[in-house]
């Protein structure tokens, strides 16, 4: 067994930004040609604790490297407040030829960065032409930061970014953080959610939200990455067009498409996966009178993809800790040492 720690995976996927929205996309193909296997997230919630979870994120994703494995996600949103990490993730990767796992990851470093990978892949799919200059950024965290980072890297037409969180000191330490990712951005912090989302046509919501709280209103953004799910109310979504990783997977647990559903009985208000459109199969056309909401509800064969990514690197440099007596000897017997 192969362990690798945070640090080792950190040191890996830094400044991947591109090769790893490539990847990606690559994840989102396959899966639309049928060849990943990515059953239905498992959410494990607590009677007493509504706000926390763990999720679990099985899947297979075929291809030129296969794997198979899972992702056990927690976010616990009070950690905020405590000076912690609102998630904490592990990553197991099985072996394809005999089923017995081969690597642990530390997981919080791939789950955010696959996240932002795919919300910047749609972002250079979905924006109108010229490029955007600036981007709002609602919700100030480690999700909205790595969407920044992998903007960057995809759109280099970025100069100005406007930030808004219900938190203002959060707010202004993610302004500095803007600053150390790129020292020419020019960074603004807004004073409320709707001049926030007037000041772009470009957003990238990434909330601890539970329930709708946003209303585009009459700024109409021209592309939306709803990274979060949770934040527009179905009224928004059928205003837009709306693009998914997966239907099946983005319309659970009360997501904003989910809640859509149940009020007009249809998914009809979606009009493409992502996968369909890298693709060219769908015929999707943007409407450049409507807004584009892009809600990825994370497929575990993108977490998968990318684990694989860095245990192959880990192993070509030596990386990590091997474990070698993880599991049972030949026969199931344990070694009698």
């Amino acid at each position: 067994m192969l362990i690798l720690r945070h640090d080792d995976v950190q040191q890996i996927l830094a400044e991947r930004e591109l090769a790893l929205i490539e990847l990606v996309g690559e994840a989102y193909k396959l899966h639309d040609e049928g060849a990943t296997a990515v059953p239905h997230s498992t959410f494990l919630r607590f009677p007493d604790q509504p706000r926390n979870r763990i999720i679990g994120l099985p899947a297979y994703v075929g291809g030129k490297s296969p794997a198979a494995g899972m992702k056990w996600i927690a976010s616990w949103p009070g950690n905020i407040t405590a000076g912690l990490a609102r998630a904490s993730a592990s990553i197991v990767i099985n072996d394809l030829e005999t089923g017995q796992p081969t690597a642990l990851l530390e997981g919080s470093v791939i789950s955010a960065k696959r996240t932002a990978a795919s919300a910047a892949l749609a972002a250079r799919l979905l924006v109108r032409e010229p490029g955007p200059s600036g981007v709002t950024l609602i919700g100030c965290g480690v999700i909205n930061l790595e969407v920044l980072r992998f903007l960057l890297a995809a759109l280099p037409t970025l100069t100005e970014v406007t930030l808004f969180d219900s938190d203002c000191t959060r707010a202004a330490a993610f302004a500095r953080d803007c600053a150390d990712l790129s020292p020419t951005l020019h960074v603004t912090l807004a004073a409320d959610v709707g001049r926030a989302v007037a000041a772009h046509d470009l957003v990238s919501i990434a909330t601890t939200a539970a329930e709708p709280h946003l209303d585009l209103g009459p700024a109409r953004p021209g592309t939306v990455l709803h990274v979060s799910l949770r934040d527009l109310a179905p009224a928004t979504i059928l205003a837009s067009q709306n693009v998914v990783d997966d239907a099946d997977h983005v319309c659970r647990e009360r997501t904003s498409l989910h809640l859509t559903e149940l009020q007009v009985g249809h998914r009809d208000f979606i009009d493409a996966p992502i996968g369909q459109i890298l693709r060219g199969t769908g015929g999707f056309r943007r409407d450049p009178d409507r807004t584009v909401v892009y809600s990825p509800f994370g497929l575990g064969a993108l977490d998968i993809a990318l684990a694989e990514f860095v245990r192959a690197a880990a192993v070509e440099r030596g990386l990590g800790i091997r474990v070698d007596e993880f599991l049972p000897v030949s026969g199931g017997t344990a070694n009698p040492r």
